[in-house]
């Protein structure tokens, strides 16, 4: 029987006091170790990201203390579940930004991109374009390495070794995206969102983002047009479309 409670959730919101991001790190630090948590927090000016397991209670209980802050009242975990510890040591980091793009400009705190929710998109991908009648163009976000596990069916994907290629690569494949409605994804939601930001920004009027990335997809819908798994970063490696290691 599965035991261990994983969760992934981001939120992009001010964090700009002065001594806010050590202290922060420092309370976080001391409530994870006190619920023998373990995963990774990272924590920037434009907000929160973290991966965490440990057992339901303990885990609930952090996300219930982080809410309890109006910075993260919005906070959204997704949940898994495994048999064993899938993560290191508890590590809480302050980073520059907490999904890395380079382009500071980029301020989704400020302003989100349109989302589309998992449901309408499985119905777009079913029907073969969105209710404007465009066609429906996914675009992968994530590293490549991570597309060899499993992506959507006829998604585009360029090749990213990390993150930071994203503006170069959608400069160069500009003309992939002319009069299509595309929708930027990732695993989790944060990567697609600054993409869809950026893609608009330069000129893209109909760029969504997957609100909630590939694993709301499937906890929602389930693996319809998608092939393969979803790779995760922790040593359960991959999740099937029913959310369970591959």
């Amino acid at each position: 029987m599965d035991r261990v409670l994983n969760i992934s959730a981001y939120l992009f919101t001010p964090l700009t006091g002065e001594g806010e991001l050590p202290t922060l790190r420092d309370e976080l630090a001391a409530s994870t170790r006190a619920r023998a948590l373990r995963g990774t927090i990272l924590l920037a000016e434009e907000g929160i990201n973290l991966f965490l397991a440990g057992q339901p209670d303990d885990v609930r209980g952090l996300v219930d203390e982080l809410r309890g802050d109006d910075r993260f009242a919005d906070l959204a975990p997704k949940e898994s579940w495994s048999r064993t510890q899938p993560f290191r040591p508890m590590l809480v980091k302050v980073k520059r930004e907490i999904i890395r793009m380079d382009h500071p400009a980029i301020r989704p705190s400020e302003r989100r991109a349109p989302a589309v929710d998992a449901a309408t998109l499985r119905r777009w991908l079913d029907q073969g374009h969105d209710d404007a009648g465009r066609e429906v163009v996914m675009l992968d976000t994530r590293n490549a390495f991570e597309v060899d596990y499993g992506t959507f069916e006829g998604s585009l994907d360029w090749r990213l070794e990390k993150f930071t290629e994203f503006p170069d690569a959608a400069a160069s494949h500009r003309a992939d995206l002319a009069g299509k409605t595309v929708v930027s994804f990732c695993t989790g939601g944060i990567r697609c969102e600054k993409a869809a930001i950026h893609l608009r920004e330069e000129g893209h009027p109909n760029v969504l983002q997957l609100d909630g990335g590939i694993l709301t997809y499937f906890e929602q819908v389930g693996g319809a047009h998608f092939t393969g798994d979803c790779f995760v970063f922790d040593e359960r490696e991959a999740l099937t479309p029913g959310l369970s290691p591959r």
